[in-house]
């Protein structure tokens, strides 16, 4: 397996992004266009399968964002724990959910400078990735 870093960590789920969300936004698309041409006949069941298709596409895209809710909850939860151990204190209540997600990459060594810095000058994630030096790999997430 390839070592996990800042430019490749990023999770991409090809059926997921291209196949579930894209396929349920075209068939919403489709079903809309459907019910605008659709005959006076025809609208309950065009009705019907554009209702259909924009219940499809909140289902797919809130699976996700209720799964990354949870992992989201978790990691504070464990970054927390490993803060604990490594201090006997709890993480700084200053700390955000993204910047705490961010420092999840960063060793046991720079952890706690890290954290610190990260409240002091208010780092994003993004700026925490960045100035992790050794990188702790995460393969095990939604």
């Amino acid at each position: 397996m390839k070592s996990q870093n800042i430019s490749n960590h990023a999770r991409f789920v090809p059926l997921y992004h291209f196949v579930a969300l894209l396929g349920s936004l075209f068939l919403l698309v489709g079903a809309i266009v459907n019910l605008v041409k659709t005959s006076e006949e025809n609208l309950y069941d065009a009705s019907l399968l554009a209702f259909g298709a924009l219940l499809l596409l909140l289902t797919v895209f809130y699976a996700r964002v209720f799964a990354l809710k949870a992992q989201d909850r978790a990691i504070k939860a464990e970054e927390n724990f490993r803060h604990y151990v490594l201090t006997g204190k709890v993480m700084d209540s200053k700390l955000t959910v993204r910047q705490i997600i961010g420092l999840r990459f960063a060793s046991d060594e720079e952890f706690i400078e890290l954290s610190k810095k990260a409240v002091a000058e208010n780092l994003s994630e993004k700026e925490i990735k960045k100035s992790i030096k050794n990188w702790k790999a995460d393969n095990y997430r939604v």
